[in-house]
């Protein structure tokens, strides 16, 4: 798939994570451990450009959730990398950012089908395409429109939860337990703290 074979290969999956929930979760480790990545970074994002910043939690607070949904697990790793570069943070930017910061990494996209249908809007998406790998979860319910044939996106079968972020800060506004939806040690942390609650 890459001619930079002796580079170390990490996926980037980008997200708000707001909260961090076990979709997140098995997409992560499933990148991390059925394709060729080495490891793949968590990356939590201060403020995507196309969603409202109004129901972001803190940043330090989801990247701390991150990390204890983490835990121990050596393939993943939570990133804050994006928190020091300009708002709103835009994944061309960051990849530059981590290229310079980072020489003797290959760095390579994860995101989901419906991300990809969209993606002729991001900022320099054609030198996202051109010059990165990018490493797609099918959706089920998005065609994946006609970029899904260019030569450096590549399709996988991850398992698919149908748990949104938002549907776990209501429960946790309305006072409905978020067990289960999230890793135990974040679903700990969320019922000791105010985070969603207000």
């Amino acid at each position: 798939m890459s001619d930079q074979t002796n580079k170390k290969k990490i996926g980037l999956f980008f997200g708000s994570f707001n909260p961090i929930h076990i979709g997140h979760m098995i997409i992560a480790n499933y990148m991390a451990t059925q394709t060729d990545l080495d490891k793949v970074w968590l990356v939590v994002s201060p403020q995507n450009p196309l969603k409202p910043k109004k129901s972001l939690a803190r940043d330090y607070d989801r990247l701390h959730l991150v990390r204890l949904a983490i835990d121990d697990n050596t393939n993943l790793k939570a990133s804050n990398i994006e928190f020091d570069l300009p708002k709103p943070s835009f994944t061309i930017d960051t990849l530059i950012h981590l290229k310079e910061q980072y020489p003797d990494y290959e760095f390579v996209l994860i995101m989901g089908g419906d991300n990809l249908r969209t993606l002729h809007k991001w900022k320099n998406y054609e030198i996202l395409l051109r010059d990165y790998q990018i490493y797609i979860y099918k959706r089920p319910s998005y065609e994946l429109g006609e970029l899904a044939a260019h030569q450096n996106i590549h399709l996988f079968d991850a398992p698919m939860m149908h748990i949104s972020a938002s549907y776990i800060r209501k429960c946790i506004k309305s006072g409905h337990s978020v067990r289960y939806l999230v890793p135990e040690a974040v679903f700990e942390y969320l019922e000791s703290s105010n985070i969603y609650k207000k």
